[in-house]
């Protein structure tokens, strides 16, 4: 589909005037279809991540 401003009202959540190409920490929020522990599972409390949660922590994306 075709970007029709008067259909697509997206705004902007960026911070004006930041510079998001500089070195620096930022948070993702990752959300999974209808909720599904894809990344492990919650016992006691703690997050035990299976192998999939262990590349996402440690940022292997390939």
């Amino acid at each position: 589909m075709k970007y029709n401003p008067n259909i697509h009202h997206r705004r902007s959540i960026r911070l004006k005037g930041y510079n998001y190409s500089q070195a620096g920490w930022y948070f993702v929020t990752i959300c999974t279809q209808h909720h599904e522990c894809l990344f492990g599972n919650i016992a006691q409390g703690e997050m035990n991540l299976n192998d999939a949660g262990r590349m996402v922590k440690n940022g292997i994306w390939n």
